[in-house]
């Protein structure tokens, strides 16, 4: 099997995977100030053909690589993703974190603030240990990754019209609960790629997180059985 590579959100960690079961992958860290140069020292970095996954930050840059350069990526795995141009709100939202962490908060604090966004109400009144490790993960990203990862979200374009030809066999992740991209931004990406399935998770926006053992059973599966091949988007 190809290598698998992992990419995680913004504000995230290899722990996002932890309980996956993936094995042995490839987990580069997010911390260039654009899509751009992140795909750039991905491509340099990473061996000659891999098999790429990406959660939210990490799947738009994911994506992005596989419009630059499909002939290195076996497979795709896109989860909890919006292939869209960020709205005046987001940017505006990015400027007040990054003045916020210039004037010494940390972002272990601005995770708290968005914890309702990345985990379910679910999670959140029952699973304290999701909680605590979702908070950790911002406490282990220094502010300067924080910081170059709200840079990169400014620079992202609309990649629908990219994603149109891109036929590397897809596997889309959606989290029903998902507040921040929400199950429909994954139906629009599976709409324009020729070869790829979406799958629909009871969860929300952290899934390799809060459905740790259907996020690895699906990527395992997908990482191992033989490619699919349409003319048309398919759905599971």
């Amino acid at each position: 099997m190809r290598p698998l590579v992992l990419l995680p959100g913004m504000n995230c960690t290899d722990d996002l995977w932890a309980d996956c079961g993936l094995g042995d992958v490839l987990a580069p860290a997010l911390d260039e100030r654009s899509v751009s140069a992140q795909v750039d020292r991905l491509l340099a970095e990473l061996p000659p053909i891999f098999v790429l996954c990406g959660l939210s930050l990490g799947a738009i840059v994911a994506m992005a690589l596989a419009a630059e350069a499909p002939g290195r990526v076996e497979r795709l795995c896109l989860i909890s993703t919006n292939a869209k141009a960020p709205t005046p709100a987001q940017h505006e939202s990015w400027r007040a974190w990054a003045e916020r962490i210039s004037a010494g908060e940390t972002p272990a604090e601005l995770q708290d603030e968005i914890l309702p966004a990345l985990l379910s109400a679910d999670a959140l009144a029952h699973h304290p240990d999701l909680v605590r490790r979702t908070r950790q993960m911002g406490a282990a990203t220094s502010a300067s990754t924080l910081d170059a990862q709200l840079a990169m979200q400014g620079t992202r374009v609309d990649l629908r019209p990219t994603l149109r030809g891109i036929r590397i066999p897809t596997l889309v992740i959606s989290g029903i609960r998902d507040a921040i991209c929400p199950p429909e931004f994954h139906h629009e990406i599976v709409a324009e790629m020729p070869n790829a399935r979406l799958a629909n998770v009871d969860g929300g926006h952290l899934l390799p997180l809060e459905r740790a053992n259907v996020i690895g059973e699906a990527i395992r599966a997908w990482h191992t059985s033989e490619p699919w091949l349409t003319n048309a988007p398919r759905r599971t």
